[in-house]
This record gives structure tokens, sequence and C-alpha cells, in this order.
């Protein structure tokens, strides 16, 4: 059996270059919280967003434009075993990042969507 091993993202149609061990997806969608009533536990629900993290490689010709841009556009994280996800609607957050020597350049970027598109390859 295969499991997950490579992700590669798409944002806003460019190809970024990733450490593929520091990609992270997390799919939104509604999530339990305990809430204390009485003597009992209860549960409150809310909708929780999609969150996308890993660290992206400035290369050579490359335009710190392809990676960093303050807009919202399309995010798609493509799994080695067979998984798409698209995020419409994905933007970038926290403070804009650090380009670090060495490593290439080791760009720490989270986006934030709201729903997301899962397709499944057969």
């Amino acid at each position: 059996m295969k499991v997950l091993g490579i992700v590669d993202l798409i944002w806003k149609g460019k190809n970024l270059q990733i450490d593929t061990k520091t990609a992270k997806l997390r799919l939104g969608g509604i999530k339990n919280n305990a809430v204390v009533v009485g003597r009992r536990t209860a549960r409150a629900q809310e909708y929780q967003g999609s969150q996308i993290t890993a660290k992206v490689s400035l290369g050579e010709g490359q335009s710190w434009g392809d990676i960093w841009d303050e807009g919202e556009g399309e995010l798609q994280a493509l799994c080695d075993t067979g998984q798409t996800y698209i995020f419409p609607d994905a933007f970038l957050v926290d403070d804009i990042p650090e380009i670090s020597s060495g490593a290439g350049g080791d760009i720490e970027l989270k986006w934030a969507a709201s729903d997301y598109e899962e397709i499944i390859a057969s």
C-alpha cells in the first residue's frame, strides 16, 4: 500500500519548489468544542478554516512575486497518492517571510482558506 510521501503546491498557476517534508494540510470543516454545562460536558460546533503550510525555495530566475502575493487566489495541493485539494480562495497569512541563505532560501509560508474541492485520481 502506498502512503503519502510528496505534496506539490501550485499557487496562482505557479509550481512552487517545496521541501516535501515540510508540507502540511489541515482541511477545513466543522469541529467540536467542549462546553461545560453544570456537571456535564456538551459540545458546540464551529467552522475551522483550512490551513496549508510549507517551506519553499527561491530558484534562479524566479520572481519573489511568484511566491509572495497579498491577494487571494487558487492554491492546489497535489498528493503523490492521487488526491488533489483545490482551495479557490486561499491567501497568505502572518508576517512577510524571511529568505534564508543556504538550504534553498528556506521560506516558510502559511495559507488560510475556506472550503476545498477534493479530486481523487483513479
